[in-house]
């Protein structure tokens, strides 16, 4: 068991203690319609981890109430995301679907006790009905039907009778509350597709509000634990049940989800790339899905450390994508061996050295306690890395130059003679001579020299394709398929490695020295044509981050939990604290960021006081102007508190969006200018003129016919797909508000 208690595994031990429970049953259920990525990693490891640790089992169920977007390789997927990270499920895969008929009489208990009702009211007139966070809903006039009425209406739903659309099934809770999930929700749709398990039986399927907490009462679950974005479904999952007079029932819990910079988690976002070409499919290793991890040579255990490090919390926040590198490297630090690998090849030529020999060398540094070692070929020609010679060099390099010996790796040290340039001035080959007493471990010639660099054997290198690859999205915080890196990937096709690198082995990994750990691709690796992917780079910068940055918790203050972790406060520090969460509406995360810093708090304060918009404001000066803060004063910053009041006004009035903003931003640092000006000169306003958005989404739906049809006949998820489409063309300054109310309109 974890030696940190988190607030589940309190939760879990006291119904434990208290007898709410004989047994610990949590449930993994994600819906089948997309490969699992890093968030899923997550969640799998405390519904798994949850149930290892108290003696219980975790059920893995399909969440699949959704026929037009569901398929069996998404299953598969799921499965093997679990068992590749090391869980294992009790008895057979559990589908929400096998429970409909279940679920189906749980629906019409609920009509006959007058808490269900068909109706009839077409989308935008119940939207409407539904009021807002300050105004009331009211209840569709279909409301007042009666109960054999409803019962006729949803067996003829069932049998197929009625369109998509023309009738819902509805819970009849309260219009008025304040948790608006809970006014009158949506229990059943009509759905004529064909459903992957269940045929055509069904023509109506159950919203996740309704088969959600049904099925964990029907297979028994005790802690159905979930992320923070399903909080406010918990009353409609607790009326359910209790409505229905459910006895030694399930209770929903809920942790953060995952969030890591430079990367999207959205299921929707990640197919627009694998169907946009931006990525080669799920197991893209730049993708954040398990099967990428797992391709581009993560290990299962590195997925669990980093799930275990970032902890559970309950208030959501950012996580480095270091601290997941990190957690790689460390687990591959003292398990892969080291080899040497050039990937852009100089050739050497030693002059004075004849014949060839076999030098022997470990496999594995001294402070790493595994044995293994290998023989390397030399000869006279030898590839070197190019930025491993400088003709002019600049101060502090230590490798080859005309005047500086270097050593080569496990062999000797060479001294370069003469430079080989071809007609455009390039350099080709360098001839050098090579010191015969200076042999590595037997060196006696007394030549100092500074550093040692990689090479190979020309002859009996084997040459190999080797796959760099940059973080996916350029923005660190991305919205779609308009951030994508266009240089996320860098195929080198001419590197040449060792020859003891070349093994039958499927699960390789190594660490190619000063280069990086790189993982014989599972799916393109041949004997003919070897292929590497880089896992992450040598330099462990979240480490150094993590041992520079220290919270020292001062005795005898008041505490906050904040991600899961209780850390001190000062009384002035809880006062903001409270008064950022309580009075302002402030998230939790947010709120500390802001109270902890008296820079921070001082520059919000002041923006605060001349624009009246808490939220926004705490968002941008707790990410944009916090990073400026770090190393700088208020008073040597090059904007002030008025113009950051300013831009965000220009974000509440739907001048710019958030994307925009942040490019303004980027501008005010550098130069101080007004923000309006910048966004004029550089015309950066929001386009939220349909006149001028319409062509431009005509065009899109014209050239994507097949997702227009696909959308037609259900899939609706595509809308995702023409928003980012619109976006892009319009360089991110389409109104997104806009562009979804026009999609809408023509897409139908």
């Amino acid at each position: 068991m974890s030696k940190s208690k988190d607030f589940l595994r309190t939760i879990v031990e006291e119904d434990l203690k208290s007898g709410k429970y004989k047994e610990v049953v949590t449930r993994f259920p994600p819906e089948p319609n997309g490969f699992p990525h890093i968030g899923h990693a997550k969640s799998i490891c405390i519904n798994f981890g949850i149930a290892k640790d108290y003696d219980g089992h975790c059920n893995l169920r399909m969440d699949d109430t959704n026929p037009t977007t569901e398929d069996t390789k998404y299953v598969e997927a799921l499965k093997h995301a679990v068992e590749w990270l090391g869980f294992n499920w009790k008895d057979n895969v559990r589908f929400t679907s096998d429970y409909f008929p279940q679920i189906y009489n749980y629906a019409i208990e609920l009509i006959k006790m007058g808490k269900a009702y068909v109706d009839s009211t077409n989308e935008e007139e119940m939207r409407s009905l539904r009021g807002t966070v300050t105004e009331p809903g009211r209840r569709s006039k279909y409301a007042d039907r009666s109960v054999e009425e409803n019962l006729d209406l949803f067996e003829r739903m069932k049998k197929g009778e009625f369109k998509d659309g023309e009738h819902v099934l509805r819970a009849k809770i309260d219009m008025s509350a304040a948790n608006m999930k809970m006014r009158d929700p949506l229990m059943y749709r009509i759905r004529h597709a064909h459903h992957y398990r269940a045929g055509d039986e069904w023509s109506v399927y159950p919203m996740y509000d309704f088969a959600h907490c049904l099925s964990d009462y029907i297979e028994g679950v005790s802690h159905s634990i979930c992320t923070l974005e399903f909080e406010n479904n918990r009353d409609v999952y607790n009326w359910v049940l209790d409505t229905l007079g459910l006895s030694l029932r399930p209770y929903q819990h809920e942790f953060a989800r995952l969030g890591i910079n430079y990367t999207v988690m959205s299921k929707r976002k990640l197919l627009e790339l694998v169907n946009g070409g931006q990525v080669n499919g799920w197991d893209d290793p730049r993708m954040p899905t398990i099967a990428g991890y797992s391709r581009r040579g993560y290990t299962p255990e590195s997925i669990r450390n980093f799930c275990d490090q970032i902890g559970i919390a309950k208030a959501n926040s950012m996580v480095d994508v270091a601290q997941l590198e990190f957690c790689i490297r460390d687990d591959l630090n003292t398990k892969v061996p080291r080899v040497m690998c050039v990937l852009d090849p100089l050739k050497v030529t030693i002059l004075n050295y004849e014949g060839t020999e076999e030098l022997n060398a470990s496999y594995y540094p001294e402070d790493v306690p595994k044995e293994g070692s290998r023989q390397i070929p030399f000869s006279k020609e030898i590839y070197i890395e190019r930025d491993d010679f400088s003709e002019n060099p600049p101060k502090g390099y230590f490798r080859l130059t005309p005047e500086q010996p270097v050593r080569l790796k496990h062999a000797y040290i060479i001294t370069c003679k003469e430079i080989i340039k071809d007609s455009d001035g390039n350099i080709v080959e360098i001839k050098a001579e090579y010191s015969p007493d200076s042999k590595s471990g037997q060196d006696t010639s007394g030549i100092k020299v500074k550093s040692a660099i990689q090479w190979v054997d020309i002859k009996e290198a084997r040459k190999v394709e080797v796959r760099v690859y940059d973080r996916l999205f350029k923005d660190e915080a991305p919205q779609g398929l308009e951030d994508v890196n266009p240089d996320s990937l860098h195929v080198i096709k001419n590197a040449f490695i060792e020859p003891a690198v070349i093994t039958q082995k499927p699960d390789e990994r190594f660490q190619f020295e000063r280069q990086g750990y790189f993982y014989a691709d599972p799916v393109d690796y041949t004997d003919v044509k070897p292929v590497f992917n880089k896992i992450v780079g040598l330099k462990d910068s979240y480490a150094k981050k993590k041992n520079t940055v220290e919270i020292t918790p001062k005795p005898q203050a008041k505490k906050v939990q904040i991600d899961g972790e209780v850390v001190a406060m000062s009384d002035t520090e809880q006062t903001l604290f409270d008064k950022y969460t309580n009075e302002l509406k402030l998230n939790s995360e947010v709120a500390n960021t802001l109270a902890r810093d008296e820079k921070l708090s001082s520059f919000y304060e002041e923006s605060l006081a001349t624009l009246n918009s808490p939220v926004n404001l705490a968002n941008i000066v707790s990410n944009e102007v916090a990073r400026e803060l770090k190393e700088k004063q208020i008073n040597e910053l090059k904007f002030n508190a008025r113009q950051i009041a300013a831009l965000v006004k220009m974000i509440d009035d739907e001048t710019i969006s958030n994307k925009i903003a942040k490019q303004v931003f980027e501008e005010m640092v550098k130069s101080g200018e007004e923000p309006i000006k910048i966004v004029e000169a550089k015309g950066l306003i929001q386009i939220s003129d349909p006149s001028k958005i319409s062509p431009i989404i005509d065009e899109i739906i014209e050239k994507n016919p097949d997702n227009v049809t696909k959308f037609r006949e259900g899939n609706t998820k595509l809308l995702g797909f023409f928003v980012g489409q619109v976006l892009k063309a319009t360089g991110g300054k389409a109104n997104p508000k806009v562009v979804n109310e026009l999609l809408a309109q023509k897409l139908k």
